[in-house]
């Protein structure tokens, strides 16, 4: 099957599923169309029982698709760009101390919370998995990715301090868990870290070139833009110079490896700041947001599919899943604790909105990165990769459908009380 099939049927079935999600079920587009995704999976799955041929063509047809490349070498460069874009800098920096702590220490002490906690209960359950991919584990699940949640708090009326907390934390922890994801994968023997130096020092400078590169990089080919977008006044050009600033910025540092995740978030709040205020004419800002809003819907619409369709490439087991069940309020917990300690650190020098610390846990989804990064263990590994994928798709599914879908009521209960 040809890429444009591939491309074909995924865009057919995301606007089908986002219909019917807003014609009939009006949930938010995202969870919407994963869960619709997840039933049909389900039924072809039920159907395949009578007629193994139609499971076998889904199952051929999911298993084509790299769900690992689709998301972390194409789709988070648009959607992180098109997230940072629209958040307001001089907001983020008010919030900068604790969202550049959660987003580092807090993805820190995530990952190794869950890792310890992975350590002892896949053993418990009778699935003896070594240290060092316990933590591996703990790196893939601990970025967030609340890209439901933000419409949900708005319409909630959350105060604008807590919903830039939450998109900047979770644009920032996504490119540093992914940097410790890296790393751990290094030690692991695995990835293009594997047989670097694995002592504390060599580490610390594997997190320095690819995080401080990514920041670097973003900076630099964000002013460059920048200053190409202030020389002209053409929205068709300048619409094209940011699609260029993305495509051409993430290849490049996937080539340097740094982390291009950090890069398109700088690149994205210099554009959406900078570049917005003073290089762009008002026509220039309506085309420039509602070209970047339909990448960013089209997009999640179709990752989310994905992520409704990846239980075909899912080899199940009871033990496993009740884990991945256990696994849930080991992840919350982890989350919360995440969130208290800068919290309450931070707490000596300013006020924090009553309840943010609940709600920044409870709005903490974990999503389709978690699973691309489940997803990019080697093959090779066999059943540590089979079970880390299915605890991790459980938490996942949990995470964006029962959090996702309780979250307004727990943000309204918690202004009532303000």
């Amino acid at each position: 099957m040809e890429f444009l099939d591939i491309t074909a049927i995924l865009l057919t079935l995301a606007a089908l599923f986002s219909y019917v999600n807003y014609r009939w079920i009006k949930l938010p587009t995202t969870i919407g169309v994963m869960l619709i995704g997840l039933a049909m999976s389900l039924l072809l799955i039920g159907i395949g029982q009578f007629s193994p041929s139609l499971t076998e063509a889904a199952d051929e047809f999911v298993t084509r698709i790299d769900f690992n490349k689709a998301l972390m070498n194409g789709m988070l460069s648009y959607l992180l760009f098109a997230g940072a874009l629209h958040v307001n800098l001089n907001e983020l920096k008010k919030q900068g101390r604790i969202v550049t702590v959660m987003a580092s220490l807090g993805v820190v002490l995530s990952t190794f919370s869950i890792g310890a906690a992975a350590y002892y209960l896949f053993q418990a359950f009778g699935v003896g998995l070594p240290w060092i991919w316990c933590l591996v584990f703990g790196a893939l699940i601990s970025p967030t990715y609340p890209v439901a949640v933000l419409g949900i708090l708005k319409k909630a009326g959350a105060p604008k301090s807590l919903e830039t907390k939450i998109t900047g934390e979770s644009l920032f922890n996504d490119g540093v868990g992914v940097v410790v994801y890296i790393a751990l994968l290094g030690i692991a023997g695995f990835g293009p870290d594997a047989g670097h130096g694995h002592e504390v020092g060599d580490i610390a400078m594997l997190f320095i070139k690819e995080a401080g590169g990514g920041l670097l990089l973003g900076g630099v080919m964000g002013y460059v833009c920048y200053r190409l977008l202030k020389s002209i006044d053409n929205y068709h050009v300048e619409v094209l110079l940011t699609l260029a600033l993305v495509t051409a910025g993430y290849r490049l540092a996937m080539y340097l490896h740094i982390s291009g995740p950090l890069a398109m978030v700088v690149a994205g709040l210099m554009i959406g700041n900078h570049a917005r205020e003073d290089a762009m004419s008002e026509k220039t800002r309506i085309q420039i947001d509602t070209f970047w809003e339909l990448i960013d819907e089209i997009l999640n619409a179709i990752l989310f599919l994905l992520i409704g369709l990846e239980i075909f490439v899912l080899d199940f087991s009871t033990p496993v899943l009740i884990a991945g069940l256990v696994f849930i309020p080991i992840t919350l917990i982890a989350r919360y604790v995440a969130i208290f300690i800068p919290v309450t650190l931070l707490s000596q020098w300013r006020t924090f909105t009553p309840g943010s610390v609940k709600v920044m846990t409870w709005g903490g989804l974990r999503g389709g990165i978690s699973v691309a990064l489940a997803l990019a263990i080697p093959t090779s590994e066999g059943e540590v990769r089979d079970v880390i994928l299915l605890v991790t798709y459980v938490i996942v599914i949990f995470s964006i459908s029962v959090q996702g879908l309780t979250l307004k009521p727990l943000v309204a209960k918690i202004l009532a009380k303000r």
